[in-house]
């Protein structure tokens, strides 16, 4: 028995001597040797690039890519990055390699949120994914859904309403717009208007996910898991008592909506109503399950739990509130610094439209400078800054190895300020988007990947459209309606245009100014 185990030992560490000799000479042989990684600082053991995560910004990582180039990579403790930051490699994992990274990554704490990824922003990609996207697309955010949909005109006519009231007083545009932003998502997705006690619990219900999905998203336990169990901060509790909150409210929403069906297609009906004819629970849902081809052009065999609708409305509260109303307050802090540039677009206004009525949604097609305006925006200030994607399997991207479940971050800030891909990359100049510009012929759907606000490929945005609708609306009826100065004793040069971070990048200051009227008509 002594004499067994030193023996024992040299045998196997001659036959693991032998297979790594083995495996070298035939990756040589073979040209079997893996691709490198991307480039980027230098890893350290065991923690990695642990003392970068305070550059785990857009702007920080925005630094990093100019250093070591357009795919970086980064590693914290057990999480590997990888961080695309030019037009070109964003054409390469998103419309390339797209399914590769069809994949969204969910730490620990979003998995419990989303009751295990049963939303669609973090369902992993496959059937049920393809099924809730037809849906969301061609259903629940459609096009024609949003311009017929009342709650945009109501809640635009009273984000005028109360611009009105205040007229030569100062207003905090920016509360007034987030308010308009959550009133239009709540009417869209529980046909809820936001007023009374209801309403009130929802609203709270949404901040508190809201927060604990941006503490979730930046948590030190995504990286090193074992602190996640020690729940310093309390914020396993916070999440118990949040879906706790949450599935008392919307069982009782989905029981009143079973107890007063509407059809799918009625112009009052909400997100909920939509969901409820794939909900399995629902009398006769199987049989409309199997036919129903309304949502989808065909067949649909999609089936929804009440925990699938939960996850997909509490996507829509708070993917669909913060950045319709960052859009609008980052146009309007944009045009208020260039006067030349507010006056531009209120005299499209005023040639198109006119001052003696006020604009109706048939209008919004025939203002192409407030188009430009807006696609500006979304290059300088995207709603999302970074674009979150996972490798489903290992890929091959521009000769780098992208190794299975990496973290993929689209840089959406960086390549809309890519020098070598826009000219006067940090100018706010519309005009480049109009006809005749440089830039005329560049939409921002996914298509062009220097210009990616909503993503591009399977992950794009399915709510673009009805999010853009409210934004076109809101901004022309603003800039329409109204004259609008800074404060007093502000010149346009002091306006503060500091951004918050987050999974957003809103104004760090909400936005004040003071609204004139323009209009020899009413306003509302």
């Amino acid at each position: 028995m002594e004499t067994w185990w030193p023996q024992c030992g040299l045998h196997l560490a001659l036959l693991l001597t032998a297979l790594i000799l083995y495996r070298a000479i035939s990756s040589r042989r073979y040209g079997l040797r893996p691709l490198p990684l991307p480039p980027g600082p230098r890893v350290l053991p065991f923690v990695g690039n642990i003392f970068y995560t305070r550059d785990m910004t857009h702007r920080g990582l925005a630094r990093l890519s100019a250093r070591y180039g357009g795919l970086l990579h980064l590693r914290v403790g057990r999480l590997s990055t990888v961080v695309v930051s030019t037009p070109e490699m964003a054409r390469l994992v998103l419309q390339v390699n797209d399914r590769a990274f069809a994949n969204r990554p969910a730490s620990a704490p979003i998995a419990y949120l989303t009751y295990g990824r049963a939303d669609m922003v973090f369902a992993q990609y496959g059937p049920f994914w393809r099924e809730m996207r037809k849906l969301c697309v061609h259903k629940l955010f459609s096009h024609r859904r949003a311009k017929s949909w009342a709650a945009v005109h109501d809640e635009v006519n009273d984000l005028i309403r109360h611009v009105a009231r205040y007229t030569g007083s100062v207003v905090n545009l920016g509360e007034l717009v987030f308010n308009m932003s959550m009133n239009i998502t709540l009417r869209a997705a529980l046909g809820m208007r936001n007023e009374g006690e209801d309403a009130a619990e929802f609203v709270a219900i949404v901040q508190e996910f809201a927060e604990l999905f941006a503490v979730s998203n930046s948590t030190l336990a995504d990286y090193v898991p074992w602190v996640a169990r020690l729940d310093l901060h309390g914020i396993n509790r916070r999440m118990v008592a949040a879906r706790a909150a949450l599935d008392r409210f919307i069982d009782r929403a989905i029981d009143e909506h079973l107890a007063h069906p509407k059809p799918v297609d009625a112009a009052d009906a909400d997100m909920v109503d939509g969901m409820l004819a794939f909900l399995v629970d629902m009398p006769g849902s199987a049989d409309r399950v199997s036919t129903d081809s309304s949502a989808h052009g065909h067949g649909s065999t999609l089936r929804l739990t009440r925990d699938n609708i939960k996850a997909t409305i509490m996507d829509v509260m708070i993917g669909g509130t913060g950045p319709v109303a960052m859009i609008i307050e980052w146009l309007m802090s944009e045009l208020l610094r260039d006067p030349e540039e507010m006056k531009r677009v209120q005299n499209e206004l005023a040639v198109v439209v006119g001052l003696h009525r006020q604009v109706a949604a048939g209008d919004l097609g025939e203002l192409p400078y407030l188009r430009c305006a807006v696609k500006e925006t979304l290059r300088v200030h995207p709603p999302g800054p970074l674009l979150q994607h996972e490798a489903a399997e290992d890929c091959d991207v521009a000769g780098w190895r992208i190794p299975k479940n990496t973290r993929v971050l689209i840089n959406v800030w960086a390549i809309g300020r890519d020098a070598e891909a826009w000219k006067d990359a940090g100018a706010f100049r519309p005009s480049r988007f109009d006809a005749g510009g440089d830039e005329a012929e560049t939409d921002y759907r996914g298509g062009h990947f220097h210009l990616l606000p909503f993503g591009a490929g399977r992950r794009s945005c399915p709510a673009m459209q009805l999010g853009m609708h409210a934004v076109e609306m809101a901004l022309a009826r603003l800039l329409h309606g109204f004259e609008w100065s800074l404060p007093s004793g502000m010149a346009p040069g002091d306006l503060d245009m500091e951004e918050a971070y987050g999974a957003t990048a809103p104004r760090a200051v909400r936005l004040c100014a003071v609204p004139l009227p323009r209009l020899s008509c009413p306003v509302v």
